[in-house]
């Protein structure tokens, strides 16, 4: 496994680099919502050192989802949903808020996995601290509570 991010609070592993490619539309008139597409199976293994927890899942060959959800009025100040520093991050946390059981449906440390790999990418503080604050109190209106 390569250790992608380590603190004293979580740990995030994965069996090889995320391998990211572009989804093209099959056709002019088709309009793709998820431009993005994992060209390799990946296993994931979260480590939530606070309550003890290991968390894994594998993210299969072929998934599509549509880079981090930044509205366009935002995009000078955060960046565009398409930015290359954003794709991991917003890869990883889409696949948990798909499937909130991976992580006990712990909303907050899915939020944490966000933020750090949005630090492990290289987004400046005030972005990632906009970015994750955004993201987590959108979810407390989507029905995932933190546990």
């Amino acid at each position: 496994m390569l250790k992608w991010y380590e603190d004293k609070h979580l740990a995030i592993l994965f069996s090889n680099i995320p391998d990211v490619g572009f989804n093209y539309p099959k056709n002019k008139e088709e309009n793709c919502e998820k431009p993005f597409i994992l060209k390799n199976d990946i296993e994931v293994t979260l480590w939530d050192y606070k309550k003890f927890e290991v968390y894994e899942f594998t993210i299969n060959k072929g998934y599509c989802w549509d880079g981090a959800t930044i509205p366009r009025l935002f995009w000078r100040l955060i960046g565009s949903k398409t930015e290359p520093k954003f794709l991991i991050a917003s890869l990883i946390h889409d696949i948990l808020c798909e499937n909130h059981h991976y992580v006990d449906n712990d909303r907050y440390f899915a939020d944490k996995v966000f933020e750090r790999l949005l630090y492990v990418s290289g987004v400046n503080a005030i972005t990632r601290w906009m970015m994750f604050h955004t993201v987590d109190n959108f979810q407390k209106f989507c029905n995932w509570k933190k546990v």
